[in-house]
């Protein structure tokens, strides 16, 4: 059986509850991916041209730094990825994240959740990030999901 962790950045909490249904559902390790300096509620004002998020976004080549760079990416044979959309894509952070482990031979399978749109171009812009894995675009997990439903989901992805 294939080794699987959930990786997921989390700015207010609801990708994390997403992430922890599926590590249980798919029997994953969890790890977060947490930001050496914390998103505050201002960071998040998407609609503030000053805010943190808005000027990282802007700058596809930004990379905001990690608090910790040990997870044991080694051990895994796939990889949920998961992590909220921000302007039809996915935050830097997650690039910083990809950018910091060999992924070479992984299964990175995405996740996200969202108040609105779709993943976008997001696996065009993280595919440069991990060279020589098979990254998919996995689904979005907004709203109640269930253990057995997220269970099928990772079956049926022959992880």
């Amino acid at each position: 059986m294939k080794k699987s962790l959930v990786a997921y950045f989390s700015a207010s909490g609801v990708t994390a509850k997403a992430a922890k249904i599926l590590a249980e559902a798919a029997g994953a390790d969890l790890y977060e991916i947490k930001p050496e300096v914390a998103y505050t509620r201002a960071d998040l004002k998407w609609t503030d041209p000053h805010a943190r998020s808005t000027i990282e976004m802007h700058d596809k080549s930004f990379r905001p730094a990690l608090a910790d760079r040990d997870a044991d990416i080694s051990k895994y044979d796939v990889v949920y990825l998961g992590f909220p959309i921000w302007w039809y894509v996915a935050p830097t952070i997650i690039n910083t994240f990809l950018e910091s482990y060999d992924f070479s031979g992984k299964k990175i399978v995405l996740f996200a959740t969202s108040g609105g749109s779709g993943f976008g171009n997001t696996v065009k812009e993280l595919a440069g990030s991990c060279p020589g894995a098979d990254m998919i675009e996995g689904r979005l997990l907004n709203g109640r999901q269930s253990v057995d439903d997220l269970r099928k989901w990772a079956d049926s992805l022959e992880c």
